[in-house]
């Protein structure tokens, strides 16, 4: 049984909450207990077989999907000179990890009805120096991912998924974060799934495994000689400190183990408000997430893009007067200050910038209750525009 709520409760209605599963602290004990506190100890290596079965690939644990993106680039070898297409609509952390490296980020818009990267686009953009496309399953709604792999495979290009939403979703029946040469998940306190910070790295390549692996334990082949297929340990190529702690992981673990629950507890949210908003969002043309055909979302998040960017403050006065808490998103990174610096460009994403000044986001966390969530719908559903 979840705990949807901390010991001390007021009326208010938190746009985000951690959802405990129960077991965290007896897992943490454990940990504790067991005088091993560094990470890749027996509880990561537990975390990992498990998300290796849900998806079918190597999983390498890291300390949060930052730190996924960034070890994706030092996999691939990217570098200065290199670029990488990425949607504009996305958090600072997906064009990071590359900027970090060297190399220019080139930023493409967004559909107007999934928020995700507009693959019609992404073809037009690439050139003889694109490495990569790094595409976001924005709210955990897989981007039309045959269409890029395509394009990417056409030209030459690798795709990394930044998946930081989509752990569970689908896409044509396969999971997200299994459809692009590398994936990085994330396990943040935001998350479906959390260890308060968190992430990973997916592997989908086979031939980037034993890279991937030695590049996270800081350049070294101590997994192959903890495997015993080499004498000794040494340090081999450029490399840095990714894993989690064993407590990090404990609590991970936990979460995991809980997932088809919190799953179900999420989609049951997300329905709720679908169905609850339907005739609201009609009457005043709302849009409401889409969901194309093929695509079982991750239930990450809820959220609802006015016509109107000035409905969007009034709106949250007036569901936080009723102790609601709602959020916003993205400013679109081609429009921030170190976006333009970085890309030197002054690309123009018109449906970025819509989506960021008319997109509002409603509480959503696994331990929100029929209660409260039928109080938000209430709340949202009586505001209307003033004249």
């Amino acid at each position: 049984m979840l705990d949807p709520r901390p010991a001390l409760v007021d009326e208010r209605i938190p746009f985000s909450r951690p959802t405990l599963v129960g077991t965290e602290l007896a897992y943490i004990a454990d940990v504790l207990a067991s005088g091993r506190l560094a990470g890749g100890g027996h509880t990561s290596e537990q975390c990992q077989q498990l998300l290796e079965r849900e998806l079918g690939s190597p999983v390498q644990l890291t300390t949060s999907c930052t730190h996924a993106l960034e070890l994706a680039a030092l996999v691939l070898g990217l570098g200065p000179g290199d670029e990488v297409v990425i949607p504009s609509f996305t958090f600072p952390s997906t064009a990071n990890a590359f900027v970090l490296r060297g190399a220019t980020p080139v930023f493409v818009d967004i559909r107007p009805d999934t928020l995700n990267l507009d693959e019609a686009q992404l073809d037009a953009l690439i050139t003889d120096r694109t490495r990569a496309v790094v595409p976001v399953h924005y709210a955990g709604v897989a981007c039309e991912m045959d269409s890029i792999n395509a394009i990417a495979a056409a030209r030459g290009v690798d795709v990394v998924e930044d998946n930081a939403h989509g752990l569970f979703g689908r896409y044509r029946g396969k999971p997200l974060g299994t459809l692009g040469r590398l994936a990085a998940l994330s396990f943040h306190d935001t998350k479906n799934i959390t260890s308060g910070e968190g992430g990973a790295l997916v592997v989908n390549d086979a031939r980037l495994r034993e890279r991937a692996e030695m590049i996270a334990d800081k350049g070294t082949d101590r997994a192959a000689f903890l495997r015993g297929d080499v004498r000794s340990y040494s340090w081999q190529e450029l490399g840095s400190s990714y894993a989690p702690s064993e407590v990090l992981a404990a609590l991970l673990l936990a979460q995991l183990e809980a997932r088809a629950v919190i799953q179900e507890q999420r989609r049951r949210i997300w329905d709720g408000y679908h169905l609850g908003l339907r005739d609201w969002a009609g009457d005043l043309g709302v849009q409401l997430p889409a969901v194309p055909v093929g695509c079982q979302p991750a239930y990450h998040l809820f959220h609802v893009v006015l016509p109107d960017p000035a409905w969007r403050p009034a709106l949250m006065d007036h569901l936080a007067a009723l102790g609601i808490g709602t959020a916003w998103h993205y400013v679109p990174l081609h429009a921030s200050a170190a976006g333009r610096a970085y890309s030197g460009s002054t690309a123009s994403c018109p449906v970025a910038e819509a989506a960021s000044t008319r997109l509002l986001r409603l509480p959503f966390f696994a331990g929100l209750t029929d209660t409260e969530l039928e109080r938000v719908v209430a709340a949202v559903s009586e505001w209307r525009p003033t004249p």
